[in-house]
């Protein structure tokens, strides 16, 4: 990745160009609620450009700041999307590939999302108020959770076949 004299004109395009198709993904989906690609397109550019997909997602991050401007969210998204980047790299180092076991991934991590999100309520109101707003969105977390299975499970082999290809092509 970056070396002594900082990061590859390649690599930033890389960067760009994963985090462009992340915010299209999630306008596109928008509408929807709680269905998204932002997981799933994490999980396979992890797999495909290893860890320069952390800096894809604080700069992901960073564009949501700029289309939505700041709130409390923004807390959540700095240690979310990292976090589900270095899930995926434990996982892949035990050498799976299975898009079944990505799947499954995608949809714990849509599971889980509120209750990660959840974290910064405990600071600010305690564990009452953490407890109360992770509740309130239960339902939101299990279509979530679903839809990451399920969209993973359906895009995982066509897209990380893709993205293979296209990354041997400019290395």
């Amino acid at each position: 990745m970056a070396g002594r004299r900082g990061w590859k004109a390649k690599e930033i395009v890389i960067i760009g160009i994963m985090v462009a198709t992340l915010e299209a993904a999630k306008t596109v989906l928008a509408v929807l609620p709680n269905i998204e690609l932002v997981t799933f397109l994490l999980i396979v550019y992890t797999l495909v450009f290893g860890r320069k997909t952390i800096a894809a997602a604080f700069a992901f991050v960073g564009v949501e700041c700029l289309v939505w401007g700041m709130g409390l969210w923004v807390i959540n998204y700095l240690y979310v999307w990292p976090l589900l980047v270095l899930i995926v790299r434990v996982v892949h180092r035990t050498g799976c590939r299975s898009a079944l076991a990505y799947a499954v991934v995608s949809g714990a991590f849509g599971l889980g999302f509120g209750a990660l999100c959840a974290i910064p309520y405990l600071v600010i109101g305690g564990p009452g108020m953490m407890m109360s707003w992770w509740v309130a969105g239960i339902p939101f977390d299990l279509l979530h959770g679903i839809s990451n299975f399920i969209l993973c499970l359906v895009l995982f082999r066509p897209i990380l076949r893709a993205l293979e290809k296209a990354e041997a092509r400019f290395r």
